[in-house]
Protein backbone atom coordinates (compact mmCIF):
# COMPACT_ATOMS: atom_id res chain seq x y z
CA UNK A 1 0.00 0.00 0.00
CA UNK A 2 1.02 3.41 -0.86
CA UNK A 3 0.77 6.18 1.14
CA UNK A 4 1.62 9.70 0.32
CA UNK A 5 1.16 12.75 2.57
CA UNK A 6 -1.23 15.61 2.13
CA UNK A 7 -2.37 18.97 3.25
CA UNK A 8 -2.97 17.73 6.94
CA UNK A 9 0.41 17.36 7.42
CA UNK A 10 1.55 20.71 6.56
CA UNK A 11 3.30 22.02 9.39
CA UNK A 12 2.30 25.57 7.89
CA UNK A 13 -1.63 24.83 8.65
CA UNK A 14 -2.96 26.57 11.07
CA UNK A 15 -5.94 26.33 13.24
CA UNK A 16 -8.72 28.33 14.48
CA UNK A 17 -8.96 26.53 17.65
CA UNK A 18 -6.71 28.70 20.09
CA UNK A 19 -4.85 25.84 21.66
CA UNK A 20 -3.99 24.48 19.20
CA UNK A 21 -1.26 26.04 17.33
CA UNK A 22 1.04 25.79 20.45
CA UNK A 23 -0.21 22.58 21.89
CA UNK A 24 3.08 20.22 22.22
CA UNK A 25 0.46 17.14 21.32
CA UNK A 26 -2.20 17.79 19.68
CA UNK A 27 -1.99 20.15 17.12
CA UNK A 28 -4.09 20.41 14.08
CA UNK A 29 -1.84 17.51 12.34
CA UNK A 30 -2.32 15.34 14.93
CA UNK A 31 -6.13 14.38 15.34
CA UNK A 32 -6.12 11.13 17.49
CA UNK A 33 -9.52 9.37 18.33
CA UNK A 34 -11.18 8.58 21.50
CA UNK A 35 -14.30 8.09 23.39
CA UNK A 36 -15.37 10.82 26.23
CA UNK A 37 -17.98 11.33 28.38
CA UNK A 38 -19.11 14.49 30.19
CA UNK A 39 -21.40 15.13 32.73
CA UNK A 40 -24.46 13.45 31.87
CA UNK A 41 -22.34 10.14 30.80
CA UNK A 42 -22.91 9.50 27.48
CA UNK A 43 -19.92 8.10 26.07
CA UNK A 44 -18.84 9.17 22.23
CA UNK A 45 -16.25 9.47 20.31
CA UNK A 46 -13.96 12.47 19.93
CA UNK A 47 -11.14 14.08 18.55
CA UNK A 48 -8.40 15.55 20.36
CA UNK A 49 -7.07 18.97 18.93
CA UNK A 50 -5.20 21.50 21.43
CA UNK A 51 -6.82 21.51 24.61
CA UNK A 52 -9.86 20.53 23.49
CA UNK A 53 -12.41 17.29 22.28
CA UNK A 54 -13.97 17.89 18.96
CA UNK A 55 -18.01 15.62 19.84
CA UNK A 56 -18.31 13.30 15.96
CA UNK A 57 -21.84 12.75 17.02
CA UNK A 58 -23.13 15.97 17.62
CA UNK A 59 -21.50 17.04 14.47
CA UNK A 60 -22.05 14.53 12.37
CA UNK A 61 -26.10 14.91 13.44
CA UNK A 62 -25.21 19.04 12.65
CA UNK A 63 -24.46 17.60 8.97
CA UNK A 64 -20.98 18.42 9.08
CA UNK A 65 -19.83 15.28 7.21
CA UNK A 66 -20.64 13.69 4.02
CA UNK A 67 -19.56 10.56 2.01
CA UNK A 68 -16.71 8.47 3.61
CA UNK A 69 -16.24 10.98 6.09
CA UNK A 70 -19.83 10.73 7.65
CA UNK A 71 -19.56 7.14 7.37
CA UNK A 72 -16.69 7.38 9.99
CA UNK A 73 -18.51 9.98 12.18
CA UNK A 74 -21.15 7.87 12.45
CA UNK A 75 -19.35 4.76 13.51
CA UNK A 76 -17.48 6.83 16.05
CA UNK A 77 -20.18 7.86 17.60
CA UNK A 78 -21.12 5.16 19.63
CA UNK A 79 -19.44 4.34 22.98
CA UNK A 80 -16.70 2.58 21.37
CA UNK A 81 -14.84 2.73 18.58
CA UNK A 82 -15.04 -0.82 17.54
CA UNK A 83 -17.34 -0.06 14.71
CA UNK A 84 -14.96 2.59 13.47
CA UNK A 85 -11.71 0.16 13.50
CA UNK A 86 -13.61 -2.34 11.16
CA UNK A 87 -13.83 0.20 8.44
CA UNK A 88 -10.68 0.50 7.37
CA UNK A 89 -8.24 3.04 6.13
CA UNK A 90 -10.73 4.75 3.48
CA UNK A 91 -13.43 6.08 5.53
CA UNK A 92 -10.66 7.04 8.57
CA UNK A 93 -8.85 9.20 5.96
CA UNK A 94 -11.90 10.94 4.39
CA UNK A 95 -12.70 11.77 8.32
CA UNK A 96 -9.19 12.97 9.02
CA UNK A 97 -8.73 14.81 5.85
CA UNK A 98 -12.65 16.96 6.92
CA UNK A 99 -11.67 17.46 10.69
CA UNK A 100 -8.50 19.11 8.96
CA UNK A 101 -10.62 21.23 7.02
CA UNK A 102 -13.29 22.21 9.56
CA UNK A 103 -10.56 23.07 12.32
CA UNK A 104 -8.54 25.28 9.84
CA UNK A 105 -8.26 29.18 10.19
CA UNK A 106 -10.93 30.59 7.58
CA UNK A 107 -12.91 27.17 7.71
CA UNK A 108 -16.70 28.40 6.17
CA UNK A 109 -17.75 25.97 9.16
CA UNK A 110 -16.34 27.21 12.00
CA UNK A 111 -19.19 28.64 13.51
CA UNK A 112 -21.03 25.09 13.04
CA UNK A 113 -18.17 23.28 14.75
CA UNK A 114 -17.51 25.19 17.36
CA UNK A 115 -20.43 24.46 19.34
CA UNK A 116 -18.92 20.64 19.69
CA UNK A 117 -15.83 21.83 21.19
CA UNK A 118 -15.53 20.99 25.05
CA UNK A 119 -12.42 21.72 27.66
CA UNK A 120 -10.36 18.61 28.09
CA UNK A 121 -10.27 19.20 31.59
CA UNK A 122 -14.42 19.03 31.81
CA UNK A 123 -14.95 15.54 30.02
CA UNK A 124 -13.93 12.14 31.23
CA UNK A 125 -11.38 9.96 29.06
CA UNK A 126 -12.50 5.98 28.31
CA UNK A 127 -10.59 2.91 27.11
CA UNK A 128 -11.63 3.51 23.18
CA UNK A 129 -12.58 0.38 22.35
CA UNK A 130 -14.42 -2.94 23.87
CA UNK A 131 -10.45 -5.25 24.02
CA UNK A 132 -12.29 -8.39 22.75
CA UNK A 133 -8.39 -10.04 22.90
CA UNK A 134 -4.77 -8.68 24.09
CA UNK A 135 -1.74 -10.12 23.48
CA UNK A 136 1.81 -8.75 24.74
CA UNK A 137 4.85 -9.59 22.30
CA UNK A 138 8.49 -9.22 23.39
CA UNK A 139 9.95 -7.19 20.45
CA UNK A 140 12.15 -5.26 22.55
CA UNK A 141 15.52 -6.53 21.71
CA UNK A 142 17.35 -4.55 24.11
CA UNK A 143 15.05 -5.29 26.93
CA UNK A 144 15.60 -9.02 25.75
CA UNK A 145 18.97 -8.49 26.06
CA UNK A 146 19.47 -6.84 29.61
CA UNK A 147 16.39 -9.14 31.44
CA UNK A 148 17.94 -12.70 30.02
CA UNK A 149 21.46 -11.35 30.68
CA UNK A 150 20.57 -11.38 34.39
CA UNK A 151 20.26 -14.95 34.39
CA UNK A 152 21.54 -16.29 31.07
CA UNK A 153 25.20 -13.78 30.70
CA UNK A 154 26.80 -15.69 28.53
CA UNK A 155 23.24 -16.65 25.91
CA UNK A 156 21.17 -13.87 27.05
CA UNK A 157 18.41 -14.19 23.54
CA UNK A 158 17.26 -17.72 23.51
CA UNK A 159 17.11 -19.19 20.48
CA UNK A 160 14.06 -18.16 18.48
CA UNK A 161 14.19 -14.81 19.34
CA UNK A 162 15.19 -13.49 16.68
CA UNK A 163 13.47 -16.19 14.29
CA UNK A 164 10.15 -15.88 15.30
CA UNK A 165 8.36 -12.16 17.17
CA UNK A 166 7.67 -13.77 20.82
CA UNK A 167 4.72 -13.53 22.81
CA UNK A 168 1.95 -14.80 24.94
CA UNK A 169 -1.84 -13.89 25.43
CA UNK A 170 -2.72 -11.30 27.84
CA UNK A 171 -6.22 -10.88 30.02
CA UNK A 172 -8.07 -7.95 27.97
CA UNK A 173 -10.59 -7.68 30.95
CA UNK A 174 -8.11 -5.76 33.52
CA UNK A 175 -6.26 -3.41 30.47
CA UNK A 176 -7.71 -0.01 32.18
CA UNK A 177 -7.39 3.24 30.82
CA UNK A 178 -4.71 6.02 32.03
CA UNK A 179 -5.16 7.26 35.57
CA UNK A 180 -6.90 4.37 36.80
CA UNK A 181 -5.35 3.13 40.04
CA UNK A 182 -3.60 -0.19 40.07
CA UNK A 183 -3.59 -2.26 42.94
CA UNK A 184 -0.38 -4.40 43.63
CA UNK A 185 -1.73 -8.30 43.19
CA UNK A 186 -1.43 -10.69 45.58
CA UNK A 187 -0.04 -14.49 44.49
CA UNK A 188 2.80 -16.74 44.87
CA UNK A 189 6.51 -15.97 45.50
CA UNK A 190 9.46 -17.36 46.54
CA UNK A 191 12.68 -16.31 46.99
CA UNK A 192 16.04 -18.26 45.98
CA UNK A 193 16.75 -18.26 49.77
CA UNK A 194 13.05 -19.56 50.68
CA UNK A 195 12.59 -22.87 50.88
CA UNK A 196 8.84 -22.95 49.86
CA UNK A 197 6.34 -20.12 48.43
CA UNK A 198 4.40 -17.99 50.11
CA UNK A 199 1.33 -15.96 49.28
CA UNK A 200 1.36 -12.22 49.44
CA UNK A 201 1.81 -8.81 47.73
CA UNK A 202 3.78 -8.69 45.26
CA UNK A 203 7.78 -7.42 46.79
CA UNK A 204 8.97 -6.93 42.96
CA UNK A 205 6.29 -4.53 41.26
CA UNK A 206 7.57 -3.15 38.16
CA UNK A 207 6.50 -1.29 34.97
CA UNK A 208 7.14 -2.04 31.15
CA UNK A 209 7.19 1.07 28.52
CA UNK A 210 5.36 -0.72 25.78
CA UNK A 211 3.45 0.82 22.50
CA UNK A 212 -0.29 -0.14 22.23
CA UNK A 213 -1.13 -1.56 18.53
CA UNK A 214 -4.80 -1.32 17.72
CA UNK A 215 -6.23 -3.62 15.42
CA UNK A 216 -8.67 -2.42 12.66
CA UNK A 217 -10.45 -4.50 10.02
CA UNK A 218 -9.78 -8.48 11.19
CA UNK A 219 -9.52 -11.34 9.25
CA UNK A 220 -11.59 -14.37 8.66
CA UNK A 221 -10.72 -17.49 11.31
CA UNK A 222 -7.94 -19.56 8.99
CA UNK A 223 -6.84 -16.97 6.89
CA UNK A 224 -3.80 -15.51 7.49
CA UNK A 225 -2.62 -12.10 6.48
CA UNK A 226 -0.07 -11.48 4.45
CA UNK A 227 2.95 -9.57 5.10
CA UNK A 228 2.44 -7.17 2.00
CA UNK A 229 -1.06 -6.30 3.92
CA UNK A 230 -0.36 -6.53 7.66
CA UNK A 231 -0.07 -2.53 7.65
CA UNK A 232 -3.58 -2.19 6.77
CA UNK A 233 -5.03 -3.94 9.84
CA UNK A 234 -3.12 -1.36 12.12
CA UNK A 235 -6.13 1.54 13.28
CA UNK A 236 -3.34 3.16 15.11
CA UNK A 237 -0.75 3.37 18.30
CA UNK A 238 -1.36 4.14 22.35
CA UNK A 239 0.93 4.07 24.91
CA UNK A 240 1.34 0.69 27.15
CA UNK A 241 2.50 -0.30 30.25
CA UNK A 242 2.36 -3.92 30.96
CA UNK A 243 2.88 -3.92 34.41
CA UNK A 244 4.56 -6.78 36.23
CA UNK A 245 4.96 -8.26 39.76
CA UNK A 246 8.56 -9.87 39.16
CA UNK A 247 8.77 -12.00 42.01
CA UNK A 248 5.14 -13.85 40.94
CA UNK A 249 6.41 -13.99 37.49
CA UNK A 250 9.67 -15.44 38.41
CA UNK A 251 7.84 -18.35 40.54
CA UNK A 252 4.99 -19.09 38.04
CA UNK A 253 6.63 -18.74 34.51
CA UNK A 254 8.53 -21.98 33.81
CA UNK A 255 7.20 -23.60 31.92
CA UNK A 256 4.39 -22.27 30.56
CA UNK A 257 5.59 -18.29 30.41
CA UNK A 258 3.72 -15.56 32.33
CA UNK A 259 0.25 -15.82 34.03
CA UNK A 260 -0.86 -13.60 37.54
CA UNK A 261 2.52 -11.46 37.28
CA UNK A 262 0.78 -10.13 34.45
CA UNK A 263 -3.09 -10.25 34.21
CA UNK A 264 -3.74 -7.77 37.24
CA UNK A 265 -3.28 -4.61 35.67
CA UNK A 266 -2.39 -3.03 31.84
CA UNK A 267 -2.79 0.74 31.79
CA UNK A 268 -2.95 2.54 28.31
CA UNK A 269 -3.38 6.27 27.24
CA UNK A 270 -6.85 6.84 26.25
CA UNK A 271 -6.27 8.75 22.62
CA UNK A 272 -5.46 6.73 19.73
CA UNK A 273 -3.05 8.21 17.18
CA UNK A 274 -3.45 6.75 13.83
CA UNK A 275 -0.80 6.18 10.99
CA UNK A 276 -1.72 8.01 9.10
CA UNK A 277 -0.98 11.26 11.50
CA UNK A 278 2.21 9.41 11.94
CA UNK A 279 2.96 8.96 8.31
CA UNK A 280 6.05 11.80 8.53
CA UNK A 281 7.79 9.98 11.41
CA UNK A 282 7.72 6.22 9.37
CA UNK A 283 11.03 5.22 9.17
CA UNK A 284 13.52 2.07 7.89
CA UNK A 285 13.82 -0.52 9.97
CA UNK A 286 16.76 -0.75 11.85
CA UNK A 287 19.02 -2.91 9.37
CA UNK A 288 19.57 -6.72 11.20
CA UNK A 289 23.36 -7.00 12.05
CA UNK A 290 25.58 -9.45 10.18
CA UNK A 291 25.20 -13.12 11.12
CA UNK A 292 21.12 -12.51 12.52
CA UNK A 293 19.08 -14.96 10.57
CA UNK A 294 17.25 -14.33 7.29
CA UNK A 295 13.62 -13.97 8.19
CA UNK A 296 10.87 -16.78 6.91
CA UNK A 297 8.93 -15.12 3.73
CA UNK A 298 5.89 -14.70 5.61
CA UNK A 299 7.26 -11.94 7.90
CA UNK A 300 9.42 -10.06 4.83
CA UNK A 301 8.22 -7.62 3.46
CA UNK A 302 11.23 -4.82 1.34
CA UNK A 303 8.64 -1.99 1.71
CA UNK A 304 7.98 -3.01 5.29
CA UNK A 305 11.54 -3.61 5.77
CA UNK A 306 11.85 0.09 4.07
CA UNK A 307 9.24 2.56 5.58
CA UNK A 308 7.49 0.02 8.70
CA UNK A 309 9.34 1.50 11.91
CA UNK A 310 8.23 4.51 13.64
CA UNK A 311 10.45 7.17 15.18
CA UNK A 312 8.61 7.83 18.38
CA UNK A 313 10.55 9.37 21.67
CA UNK A 314 9.39 7.74 24.59
CA UNK A 315 9.98 8.65 28.33
CA UNK A 316 8.86 6.73 31.70
CA UNK A 317 8.83 9.10 34.56
CA UNK A 318 8.15 8.22 38.24
CA UNK A 319 6.37 10.32 40.80
CA UNK A 320 6.69 9.25 45.03
CA UNK A 321 6.04 10.76 47.85
CA UNK A 322 9.25 12.22 48.54
CA UNK A 323 9.48 13.84 45.08
CA UNK A 324 6.02 15.24 46.09
CA UNK A 325 7.04 16.90 49.29
CA UNK A 326 9.47 18.68 48.01
CA UNK A 327 7.39 20.03 45.21
CA UNK A 328 9.59 18.63 43.10
CA UNK A 329 8.19 17.54 39.29
CA UNK A 330 8.15 13.91 38.22
CA UNK A 331 11.49 12.35 37.51
CA UNK A 332 12.51 10.93 34.26
CA UNK A 333 14.08 7.09 34.56
CA UNK A 334 14.57 6.61 30.95
CA UNK A 335 14.09 7.71 27.15
CA UNK A 336 14.13 5.15 24.09
CA UNK A 337 12.84 4.92 20.68
CA UNK A 338 9.87 2.44 19.21
CA UNK A 339 12.97 2.08 16.68
CA UNK A 340 14.63 0.19 18.99
CA UNK A 341 11.87 -2.59 18.28
CA UNK A 342 13.59 -5.63 16.67
CA UNK A 343 10.32 -6.59 14.84
CA UNK A 344 7.99 -4.01 13.01
CA UNK A 345 4.26 -3.54 13.70
CA UNK A 346 2.94 -5.81 10.29
CA UNK A 347 5.31 -8.24 11.16
CA UNK A 348 3.46 -8.94 14.85
CA UNK A 349 0.30 -8.93 12.75
CA UNK A 350 1.37 -11.08 9.96
CA UNK A 351 2.75 -13.57 12.68
CA UNK A 352 -0.35 -13.77 14.92
CA UNK A 353 -2.72 -14.24 12.02
CA UNK A 354 0.01 -16.69 10.36
CA UNK A 355 -1.86 -20.05 11.80
CA UNK A 356 -5.20 -18.56 11.44
CA UNK A 357 -5.88 -16.95 14.38
CA UNK A 358 -9.05 -14.23 13.65
CA UNK A 359 -7.93 -10.63 14.86
CA UNK A 360 -10.90 -8.66 15.03
CA UNK A 361 -11.36 -4.59 15.48
CA UNK A 362 -10.35 -3.42 18.92
CA UNK A 363 -8.22 -6.28 19.64
CA UNK A 364 -4.71 -4.79 21.29
CA UNK A 365 -1.50 -6.01 21.08
CA UNK A 366 1.13 -4.98 23.25
CA UNK A 367 5.18 -4.05 21.45
CA UNK A 368 7.16 -5.47 24.69
CA UNK A 369 8.87 -3.50 26.69
CA UNK A 370 11.42 -0.95 24.51
CA UNK A 371 14.52 -0.32 26.13
CA UNK A 372 17.36 1.82 24.39
CA UNK A 373 20.74 0.48 23.33
CA UNK A 374 22.24 2.40 26.20
CA UNK A 375 21.81 2.21 30.41
CA UNK A 376 19.54 5.29 30.70
CA UNK A 377 17.39 3.91 27.57
CA UNK A 378 16.28 0.67 29.89
CA UNK A 379 12.07 0.59 29.81
CA UNK A 380 11.58 -0.92 33.45
CA UNK A 381 12.71 -0.58 36.85
CA UNK A 382 14.12 -4.76 36.78
CA UNK A 383 16.92 -3.39 33.79
CA UNK A 384 17.34 -0.07 35.53
CA UNK A 385 18.16 -2.11 38.90
CA UNK A 386 19.88 -4.58 38.00
CA UNK A 387 17.16 -7.08 38.80
CA UNK A 388 16.76 -5.44 41.96
CA UNK A 389 21.10 -5.71 43.46
CA UNK A 390 21.50 -1.46 42.22
CA UNK A 391 18.94 0.53 43.60
CA UNK A 392 18.29 4.00 41.98
CA UNK A 393 18.90 6.96 44.28
CA UNK A 394 16.37 9.86 42.64
CA UNK A 395 16.58 13.66 42.99
CA UNK A 396 14.61 13.13 46.75
CA UNK A 397 17.33 10.87 48.08
CA UNK A 398 14.57 8.21 48.01
CA UNK A 399 15.44 4.40 46.23
CA UNK A 400 13.88 2.27 44.53
CA UNK A 401 14.53 -1.39 43.63
CA UNK A 402 11.00 -2.22 42.27
CA UNK A 403 7.92 0.10 42.74
CA UNK A 404 6.90 1.08 46.29
CA UNK A 405 2.22 1.88 47.03
CA UNK A 406 1.96 5.26 46.73
CA UNK A 407 4.44 5.62 43.23
CA UNK A 408 2.97 6.88 39.86
CA UNK A 409 4.10 5.88 36.80
CA UNK A 410 3.88 8.38 33.88
CA UNK A 411 4.67 6.97 30.13
CA UNK A 412 5.05 9.74 27.31
CA UNK A 413 6.30 10.11 23.57
CA UNK A 414 6.40 12.47 21.18
CA UNK A 415 7.12 12.60 17.42
CA UNK A 416 9.79 15.08 16.26
CA UNK A 417 11.44 15.74 12.82
CA UNK A 418 12.54 18.78 11.13
CA UNK A 419 9.85 20.45 8.74
CA UNK A 420 6.90 18.46 10.72
CA UNK A 421 5.14 19.68 13.10
CA UNK A 422 5.37 17.77 16.65
CA UNK A 423 2.55 15.73 17.38
CA UNK A 424 1.95 13.13 20.65
CA UNK A 425 0.07 10.87 22.71
CA UNK A 426 -1.14 12.28 26.10
CA UNK A 427 0.08 10.22 29.15
CA UNK A 428 -0.27 6.97 30.08
CA UNK A 429 -0.71 7.07 34.43
CA UNK A 430 -0.98 4.81 36.91
CA UNK A 431 -0.45 4.85 40.96
CA UNK A 432 0.15 1.86 42.82
CA UNK A 433 -2.28 1.15 45.39
CA UNK A 434 -1.93 -1.60 48.36
CA UNK A 435 -2.24 -5.22 47.64
CA UNK A 436 -6.36 -6.34 48.67
CA UNK A 437 -6.00 -6.68 52.63
CA UNK A 438 -3.35 -4.91 53.24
Amino acid sequence: MTEALDRSHDPTLRSWVDSADSHPEFPIQNLPFGVFSRADGRRGGGIAIGDSIFDLSAAQAAGLFRGAAEQAAIAASGPTLNPLMALGRGPRLALRRRLSELFEIGSPDRRLAAPWLYESRSCRLHLPAAIGDYTDFFAGIHHATNTGRQFRPDTPLLPNYKHVPVGYHGRASSVVASGTAIRRPNGQRKRANETAPSFGPSRSLDYELELGIWIGPGNALGTPIPITHAAEHVFGFCLLNDWSARDIQGWEAQPLGPFLAKNFGTSISPWIVTPEALLPFRTAQAARPDGDPRLLDYLWDEADQHHGAYDIGLEVHLMTAGLAEQGSAPERLSHSNAGDLYWTAAQLVAHHASGGCNLQPGDLLGSGTISGPNADGAGSLIELSRGGRQPLVLASGETRRFLEDGDEVILAAACRREGFAAIGFGTCRGVVVPAAGS
